[in-house]
């Protein structure tokens, strides 16, 4: 398939009659396995221009995109096929987003989608995600058996944005969240640069604040160039943001506070552990969502090297295994954990609407 169409849901066969008109003899599929909404067009001689068409000339499309792959709805072959066409259409100085919208019954999530992917796709091209104001957009549609992948402008992101009434602001509750960050250790030139790449993480999502929080004595020298490495990567992306976005930029303070306290000072708040002994997000939904809606503060926890104490599991409201089976590095945490939320958030004001 070469384009992959959206409309408004009854106007398929209105759609796909004026696709035919403006693009001549090419083949339309509408409403694929049952999905509504969607067209499918193939055999499009290019399928570029062939956007371009169809988005200045026809109104009952919300939206198309040239397919750039087609594959099985196999999580590994969506996860690699995506990096794969990331490394080819997004340089490194470009931010990113994914966006996968699952229709039928699969054994993975739309989330589970997001942050291997998004994990991969940042170590294999160096950019950053960012869910706000990115560069490119990896779209991911999943339709039953087959998924039709694709990248978009952060531009017609933002457009895209404002077409959707009644969305909830995303910075509202990225404003309510802390992380809190046990501190690398190890070799010095590591510890800064671990530092510098969860300052650029936390900053992209402006968050309210990042507590750098050891759970043992540990080095001064560790500590202070994780921190000159965390400030450094706070301050590089700060600028960045200052002079692209359209909007006042909320820098991140940076506070340290030993983690046994801090869990006792927050336990009547949201205490979200990170752990591969924990649940996938579906099984804590509801906890997720309460948190959402009481207006409080939420803490995200996140270990380094050997994960948090289980002491702290165990006061924590839930614990969120970010990627079962898959190993989450310590500079990814973070950026995984907080894609996890807001897809789920998205996803739940999607479906309220």
């Amino acid at each position: 398939m070469d384009l992959f169409i959206k409309t408004q849901k009854g106007l398929e066969e209105v759609a796909a009659s004026h696709i035919i008109d403006v693009l001549g003899n090419v083949k339309v599929v509408t409403k694929p396995n049952g999905f509504l909404g969607i067209i499918l067009a193939d055999d499009v001689d290019d399928k570029y221009n062939a956007v371009k068409i169809i988005n200045e000339n026809i109104p009952e499309v919300e939206y198309a995109y040239p397919i750039e792959a087609e594959v099985k709805s196999v999580l590994e072959e969506i996860v690699n096929t995506s990096v794969r066409i990331a490394k080819e259409r997004i340089v490194k100085n470009e931010s990113f987003a994914i966006r996968t919208t699952r229709r039928g019954k699969h054994n993975f999530s739309s989330i589970d989608v997001n942050i291997k992917a998004g994990a991969l796709i940042r170590e294999a091209v160096g950019s950053d995600v960012d869910l706000t104001s990115p560069d490119k957009i990896v779209y991911i549609e999943i339709l039953g058996d087959k998924t039709y992948i694709m990248i978009g402008s952060g531009r017609e992101f933002e457009e895209f944005k404002k077409r959707k009434h009644g969305k909830k602001p995303i910075l509202e509750f990225l404003r309510r969240l802390s992380i809190v960050q046990i501190p690398y250790t190890g070799p010095l030139n590591a510890v800064y640069a671990m530092g510098v790449r969860i300052g650029r993480a936390v900053q992209t999502f402006e968050v309210n604040e990042l507590v750098v929080s050891p759970k043992e004595k540990i080095s001064a020298d560790e500590v202070d160039t994780f921190i000159k490495g965390v400030f450094e990567g706070i301050k590089s992306r700060y600028e960045v943001q200052q002079r692209t976005y359209r909007r006042e930029v909320h820098k991140v303070p940076v506070y340290i506070q030993d983690l046994y306290q801090l869990v006792r000072e927050r336990r009547n708040e949201y205490l979200i552990s990170t752990s591969t002994r924990g649940y996938v997000i579906s099984r804590i939904s509801n906890i997720i969502d309460e948190a959402v809606k009481s207006g409080k503060k939420i803490s995200i926890l996140i270990g380094a090297r050997e994960g948090l104490p289980t002491g702290v599991l165990r006061l924590s409201r839930a614990v969120l295994d970010l990627s079962p089976g898959v190993t989450i590095s310590t500079d990814f945490a973070c950026v995984a954990a907080l894609i996890a939320f807001i897809t789920h958030i998205e996803e739940k004001t999607h479906n309220e609407m």
